[in-house]
């Protein structure tokens, strides 16, 4: 008998009939070709099949499904004539089979979880994985019939993807076969000493495991427990690993072999802790223990719920054997629930595969049977993409071109225009789908807009964005600043951080950088501010002459006079009489002042020394009014701006030190570094409260004598 006929034996009529329809495609596709044996390479599949059908137990629509892989693998056309005859299912498995045929892992091992991702993401039907397994077993039993180039490609992939996936869905005996041949071909000197050393020393194992157990079982039955016992040898390869780790020759390895003693116990912790703790005690009476080795996972189990108890006794100086003692609740949540033997060894997995992966170890300790809708219920919450070159990358559902880009580079993102998906040009806000193989397009005049955060997904995408498009905003609040600023010098004006405040609120700015960049960006116009300015510190140009009020003699309708009539006396409040001091010199008690009469704002206090008050007196010369200070001036105080050179930071606290020694309040201060090249300086502007100019000048005098202060000057 054949090997078709030994496969088809194994199913009912009707299933056999599906097997040689697909199996006609098939040969048909591969007619002509060879193995590396110059045998058909219709070996391949019929070997593939006959480990679903024979080895594993899987279904006839498994069969069938490996066989329309292998036809549309070469004749990708065959598709369509695949969804007339076949159930869109088995269609369905085939295209995810050639999906994860046409993967390239690269030879690095921080991209290997992104992979295995990769074919679970494939896998939404769990004997996807399945047949893929069968498929690559069969390519390792044979992996000499290769090119020595594919046969390294095969063993990277086995060691990468398979083993470890095998070693998540519990199919041990699986894995430890793929991993003996991983073996048996990359390290063949050694895999034949361990393997060597394994054959001569079975006998041994055989003769430590009945020197044991027996003596146990009356110890143990005596006590009236129930239990079994399972033991295990370790494969070649987890020796070689173990002795590589731990660098230790063969011998050093103590759990070559190890013998698992399960206890049937009442459902109650307590007791099931103490039945434990009393079959160790048996077995640590009757064998010496080495206790540096003493794993208690049951009085203070494993965070994802493993329990056991593990020790390396010496069985009457024949060699050594690791036990493992847990009752059959603990067994059975170490081998099928949250602490199974995959996450007992570390594999990283979300908790969505964690159940998909339960599912399909649950469908194969069924011979293969079972509901496949309730396994393939695996939710995906990821896209897996590839850069032109091949470099996988993996981003949550609903990720974009942009979020895609990002992740390959900072800069590519901040450029990127658009994307070619299989040679569609696509835009920046185009979903990915997994399997894409995405090639970006950048602009180098792109920049980054507030609409990007509208749509990308990810937190590298938005974070980037963001910052971006702060520089950018502080890049132009830069340009807004100085072009201000250059605009007041030309204007012989100036502008104080209360202002500024004032002037975000009448733009509804949200802070000072806001207006500045409002300003760069013209929907501030200067002339507004300029205005605006004008009309705070004095009037604007346009403003029509207003003659100053005929003197009268009613008291409550004039100024009082000192002994010239023709001058305003300040620090005397009248009805009618309104008089401020000018924001442009902050003029204090004792500075030598005049006044300009304004319309809104009534009589403006100007200093002599004011930089805007040569241009009032040329322009506006009737609108001057003489003013003096009284001699005894009740005030609690005039605000002062000093504008301060200093060389650090830090020679602000003697400065505010100098202050509160002369009982003077600081309203506000602001820092900012000189753009001086080779120059460590800053600008310090320093609002104060002074009663007169005489304690100015105090504050001045102390202020330069100051280690670390340049220049001094009063705004």
């Amino acid at each position: 008998m054949n090997t078709l006929e030994t496969i088809l034996a194994q199913y009912e009529a009707h299933e056999q009939s599906a097997i040689l329809a697909a199996w006609h495609y098939t040969e048909q596709a591969v007619e002509g070709m060879k193995r590396g044996n110059n045998h058909p390479f219709t070996e391949h599949p019929l070997g593939v099949a006959a480990i679903l059908s024979l080895e594993t137990g899987l279904s006839a629509d498994c069969v069938a499904a490996y066989f329309l892989h292998e036809a549309s693998r070469f004749k990708p056309e065959l598709r369509a004539a695949f969804l007339r005859e076949f159930p869109a299912d088995i269609v369905d498995i085939a295209d995810c089979l050639n999906k994860i045929a046409a993967i390239r892992p690269k030879d690095t091992r921080l991209e290997a979880e992104n992979y295995r991702r990769l074919i679970v993401s494939y896998s939404k039907d769990p004997r996807v994985t399945l047949i893929k397994f069968a498929d690559r077993l069969e390519v390792l039993r044979n992996i000499e019939l290769l090119p020595k180039s594919s046969q390294q490609q095969k063993l990277l992939e086995t060691i990468l993807l398979y083993i470890p996936l095998a070693h998540q869905l519990g199919l041990y005996h699986l894995k430890s076969e793929m991993e003996d041949l991983f073996f048996r071909h990359t390290e063949p000197e050694n895999w034949r000493a361990i393997t060597n050393k394994l054959k001569a020393t079975e006998a041994e194992r055989e003769r430590i495991l009945v020197s044991f157990i027996e003596p146990l079982k009356e110890k143990i039955r005596a006590k009236g427990i129930s239990f079994t016992y399972k033991s295990r040898t370790k494969t070649a390869w987890s020796i070689w690993k173990k002795m590589q780790t731990q660098k230790v020759p063969f011998e050093g390895v103590y759990d070559v072999m190890a013998i698992r003693l399960i206890l049937d116990a009442p459902d109650d912790r307590n007791a099931e802790r103490e039945l434990c703790w009393e079959v160790y005690s048996l077995v640590t009476e009757r064998f010496t223990p080495d206790n540096k080795r003493l794993r208690d996972w049951i009085s203070k189990p494993k965070p994802n719920g493993y329990e056991s108890l593990h020790n390396t006794v010496q069985v009457d100086n024949k060699g050594f054997v690791e036990v493992q003692i847990r009752t059959r609740r603990m067994d059975d949540m170490a081998e099928n629930g949250s602490a199974s033997h995959a996450s007992y060894k570390g594999v990283q997995k979300t908790n969505s595969i964690e159940e998909w992966l339960k599912g399909v170890k649950h469908l194969l300790e069924n011979g293969g049977q079972g509901d496949y809708n309730q396994v393939s219920n695996f939710v995906q919450d990821e896209v897996f993409v590839f850069t032109p070159t091949g470099e996988l990358k993996r981003l949550p559902a609903g990720a974009t071109i942009l979020d895609f880009a990002f992740a390959v580079h900072t800069n590519l993102g901040l450029k990127c225009s658009g994307a070619k998906i299989d040679g569609k040009v696509v835009s920046i806000k185009e979903k990915l789908q997994t399997g894409n193989i995405i090639e970006i397009m950048s602009n180098r005049n792109q920049k980054p807009s507030a609409d990007w955060l509208n749509f990308v997904v990810t937190s590298k995408a938005r974070n980037k964005i963001k910052l971006k498009l702060n520089e950018q905003d502080l890049k132009l609040a830069g340009v807004g600043k100085e072009l201000l600023n250059r605009r007041l010098k030309n204007w012989k004006m100036e502008i104080d951080n209360e202002e500024l405040t004032l002037l975000c609120k009448k733009y509804k700015q949200r802070t000072i950088n806001d207006f500045f960049k409002a300003v760069a960006e013209e929907t501030i116009p200067v002339a507004d501010i300029k205005a605006w300015l004008n009309e705070r510190h004095c009037e604007p140009e346009e403003e029509p002459v207003v003659p100053i009020p005929e003197k009268t003699e009613t008291k409550t309708t004039r100024p009082q006079k000192s002994e010239r009539e023709d001058y305003l006396v300040l620090g005397n409040r009248l009805s009618n009489v309104d008089y401020s001091m000018a924001k442009c010199c902050n003029p204090i008690f004792g500075d030598e002042v005049i006044g300009f009469v304004s319309i809104k704002g009534g009589i403006k206090i100007h200093r002599l020394s004011c930089p805007n008050l040569t241009r009032l007196l040329e322009r506006y010369p009737y609108r001057i009014q003489h003013v003096r200070w009284k001699d005894d001036v009740q005030t609690s105080s005039f605000q002062c701006t000093l504008k301060i050179i200093i060389d650090e930071p830090p020679v602000m606290t003697p400065l505010i030190e100098i202050l509160n020694g002369y009982n003077i309040q600081l309203r506000s201060s602001n820092l900012e570094k000189r753009n001086r090249k080779g120059e460590e300086e800053y600008d310090l502007r320093m609002v104060i409260s002074v009663v007169n100019n005489q304690a100015l000048d105090k504050v001045l005098s102390a202020f330069r004598r100051t280690k670390g202060v340049k220049q001094v000057v009063r705004g």
